[in-house]
């Protein structure tokens, strides 16, 4: 019997703090290491993807804070306008791995975006590039891709910067209309990578997992699962498909209902953070049911999660990370 187990985690801003930084937010920092590092080590996964990191450093201080358990790191080159980008920590060997950023070719992914002026201009590559790794564990390789999807909050350009405040509401239409599409966009470039690495593939599984920025029935979210019709708990998930090939399962139906979220957003939890995985991690039994995974939002990770608004500078001082990490643990083989 083999298992494989992941995680995903936004953990909310891991920068490493300045040299001349006050001892408070030294300490902060500190503090939250230890607890990324005892809920990750209590947990122990094979790999865990991690979304708003602030590069190298601190993960290596993460590292470091786990002890040796998680010796390979890494992260993506392409990070947002605020220094944040995905990684993986890794137990296992990596024997590959790639930047997914520029957007393809297509018609889906003509998005423009406003400029300070008024103006616009087009967008070609995801606002946070996404990272494919390889890895191998008892022979069997593995895909993982992890993203970090445009985030619900809205931002508009001024000149020399932005403002949380729309000047009216039709600029915030615009700017919230934008926001979507854009996040479909980097959705669908995803689901393009996805259909590269699966097509014609019946022997290597494709895991893609992180912070998608909406719930599981949310369009962003559908169109990366794949033909509809054999979706987990459905009466088609049993069944042998032509589309099997190349779809993404949502593990999400996967987790308890009270526990299905991972944000609080203005008092209304969400299941923000997701795992998608491809056919072959599901083998069919001798009773010719498919094999679950153990899934789990982990929302206990501290005393409460916090309920966030749309203010980010109320998390400023803040130690625990605003989501809670999602795993889930893959069985083939026989005892």
């Amino acid at each position: 019997m083999t298992t494989f187990k992941v995680m995903t985690w936004n953990v909310e801003n891991l920068f490493r703090p300045a040299l001349n930084a006050p001892q408070a937010e030294q300490e902060r920092y500190e503090q939250k290491l230890a607890l990324l590092a005892d809920v990750i080590n209590q947990h122990n996964p094979d790999v865990v993807a991690l979304q708003e990191t602030g590069g190298l450093e601190p993960l290596q201080d993460l590292q470091e804070a786990l002890g040796g358990t998680y010796p390979r790191i890494l992260v993506s080159a392409f990070p947002d306008g605020r220094g944040i980008r995905v990684a993986f920590l890794s137990q296992l060997p990596v024997s590959g791995q790639a930047d997914i950023v520029d957007f393809p070719s297509g018609p889906a992914l003509d998005v423009h975006t406003l400029t300070a002026t008024g103006d616009s201009h087009p967008i070609r590559r995801l606002g946070r590039g996404a990272l494919w790794i390889r890895v191998t564990k008892n022979g069997q390789p593995f895909h993982l891709i992890t993203a970090h999807l445009k985030s619900k909050l809205l931002s508009y350009p001024r000149v020399g910067g932005s403002s949380f405040a729309p000047r009216d509401e039709t600029e915030r239409a615009q700017v919230a209309g934008i926001a979507l599409m854009r996040r479909m966009a980097e959705a669908v470039t995803l689901r393009l990578q996805a259909n590269t690495l699966l097509s014609g593939n019946e022997q290597t599984p494709l895991l893609l997992l992180g912070d998608f920025n909406d719930v599981p029935d949310a369009q962003t979210s559908l169109l990366l699962t794949g033909p509809s019709g054999s979706e987990i708990g459905t009466s088609g998930f049993d069944r042998p498909d032509r589309g099997d090939d190349v779809r993404l399962f949502n593990l999400a139906p996967l987790i308890t209902a009270e526990r299905r979220y991972s944000r609080i957003n203005n008092g209304r939890p969400e299941l923000l953070d997701q795992i998608f995985a491809s056919e072959e991690l599901f083998p069919v039994e001798v009773n010719k049911k498919r094999r679950l995974p153990l899934v789990d939002s982990l929302i206990d990770f501290v005393d409460h999660l916090p309920s966030v608004g749309d203010d980010p500078a109320t998390r400023d001082t803040a130690t625990a990370p605003d989501h809670a990490p999602v795993v889930a643990t893959f069985v083939w083989g026989t005892s």
